[in-house]
């Protein structure tokens, strides 16, 4: 094969290759819906990662969200999310409005999960929120310990479970 024969099936392959490429990376096909999900569990665990560093710190309804010296449910969720690039609405109740519905059978790491408890609970109404930490236990922060590590599935936190929504 002569060198002009070489350079001419060179830039054919070429043209090829970039055509199927770029058929491949508009249309979608051969990505797979599993690595968008890998990232976001990914990301989930890193965000309960950050949030199980401030175990202990203590709670105060109505807290700042500019310091983590102390924190309340919401403010705790929307700090520790927006260190990923995810950026909540600062009340639990406005929380439970973004995202998309997940249930509670299908929950992921990093899902939060909302409650109807306290004062101000109804059994009806978000009064707080958590983030799904996975093997049925939340992170969260409410009362004395603070921030803490809870089971869902039992106790107060089974009894007054609501819903859960997907923000990753």
């Amino acid at each position: 094969m002569n060198k002009h024969q070489w350079f001419k099936k060179a830039i054919i392959v070429g043209i090829s290759t970039t055509i199927g490429l770029s058929t491949l990376m508009a249309t979608g096909a051969g990505t797979a819906p599993v690595a968008a999900a890998s990232v976001s569990s990914s990301t989930g665990q890193s965000i309960v990662n950050l949030g199980k560093k401030y175990l202990g710190v203590r709670y105060q309804f109505g807290a700042s969200t500019s310091t983590t010296r102390y924190f309340d449910c919401s403010s705790f969720t929307k700090y520790i999310f927006a260190k990923y690039g995810v950026n909540l609405p600062r009340t639990s109740v406005a929380q439970s409005k973004v995202g998309k519905a997940v249930s509670k059978a299908n929950l992921r790491v990093g899902d939060l999960v909302f409650f109807s408890s306290g004062s101000r609970a109804n059994g009806k109404n978000v009064t707080h929120v958590a983030v799904y930490a996975g093997n049925g236990k939340i992170l969260h922060t409410y009362g004395s310990p603070g921030v803490t590590v809870s089971s869902l599935n039992s106790g107060n936190w089974k009894r007054t479970y609501l819903k859960a929504r997907r923000v990753l």
